[in-house]
């Protein structure tokens, strides 16, 4: 009997490795798989601007990668004790507008050479619902908790993203000719906009990547986030206390199919002999100064050399240095 509606992931014209150089922008679900893929050993860059939920904010953050100008602190503003930006997430917030400018210039400069030299880049969008400042119709991409009466809410239409995002997109090839993208659609519920919206701005969203999917297929792909949560995983167990994010089994499991459909060969080989190595290594034993344990430490050391030698792009250095220092202490 099957217990499961199984969502069939499409195949894609490209995949992910190891020597891949990856950037995700997007919702917190981007911040999940870019979790993972750090300490898988991937190389990353996650969120230059914090967790962004809409396409038209997540635009705004791609042009300013590349097309890097240092923010000033005329762009930032005071609210209960602490300088935010209204192009950034709270995570960047700070005491004072010079420590809030410099903090955001140094990761512009960093995340903008870093997009330069990506070869796959990773885009969630969580909602089709934008807020812009009634002052002067500026998206924002955090309201900072200030009074909505600040604000317009409006969801925006399928072509007004496929429009922002063709230009967009033709912008970021020109500059990096070799870059794939993977869209996503966070699984994420956005109850606020309530059950209705929140189906209406996930159809948006979905119907504007497709269409960004089926006019560059050689350099888009689509990864099913949402429908694996909302078909395979269509039970509350999977979620966490709120109730409208994936908990951390879901997460897991989502992980697993995109390693699954999305990882090179060669480097699912890598992570499967990583994940032993990284699990040996989190080990807690009940006798740190016994032999065995001393024993277990040595074969856990001889296999990252011995992965550090068959794949060479793979840095683990400074956990075989940690590995080493352990087998001394015995």
């Amino acid at each position: 009997m099957e217990f499961q509606t199984q969502v069939s992931i499409s195949e894609s014209n490209f995949d992910f490795s190891y020597q891949d150089k990856i950037m995700l922008m997007g919702s917190c679900f981007a911040e999940n798989i870019g979790t993972k893929l750090n300490e898988a050993k991937f190389t990353v860059d996650i969120n230059p601007f914090g967790i962004l939920y809409n396409p038209s904010s997540i635009a705004l953050s791609l042009k300013a990668l590349l097309h890097p100008a240092p923010f000033s602190s005329d762009e930032l503003f005071e609210h209960e004790g602490l300088f935010h930006s209204f192009a950034h997430h709270s995570r960047f917030s700070a005491p004072s507008s010079e420590e809030l400018s410099d903090k955001i210039n140094r990761r512009l400069a960093v995340s903008a050479a870093n997009l330069s030299k990506a070869s796959r880049l990773i885009l969630t969008f969580g909602t089709a619902f934008v807020y812009s400042l009634k002052s002067n119709g500026r998206i924002v991409s955090n309201c900072h908790k200030l009074p909505e009466k600040m604000f317009f809410r409006q969801i925006v239409s399928t072509d007004a993203i496929l429009t922002e995002w063709n230009t967009l997109l033709l912008s970021l090839w020109e500059q990096n000719p070799d870059i794939k993208v993977l869209f996503t659609v966070s699984p994420v519920r956005h109850w606020q906009d309530g059950a209705h919206g929140n189906q209406l701005s996930k159809a948006t969203l979905l119907l504007a990547v497709d269409a960004l999917q089926k006019k560059y297929p050689e350099r888009i792909a689509y990864f099913p986030a949402y429908e694996i949560m909302m078909d395979e995983l269509r039970d509350y167990r999977f979620y966490a206390d709120d109730m409208l994010h994936p908990s951390s089994v879901a997460i897991d499991y989502v992980w697993e199919c995109f390693t699954r459909h999305y990882l090179a060969r060669e480097s699912q080989v890598v992570l499967k002999e990583w994940l032993e190595i990284q699990k040996a290594m989190n080990h807690k034993p009940f006798q740190p100064q016994s032999e065995g344990y001393r024993q277990f430490i040595s074969q856990t050391l001889l296999k990252a050399e011995q992965i550090n030698r068959k794949f060479p792009f793979f840095d683990i250095v400074k956990e075989i240095e940690r590995l080493r220092g352990k087998a001394e202490n015995i």
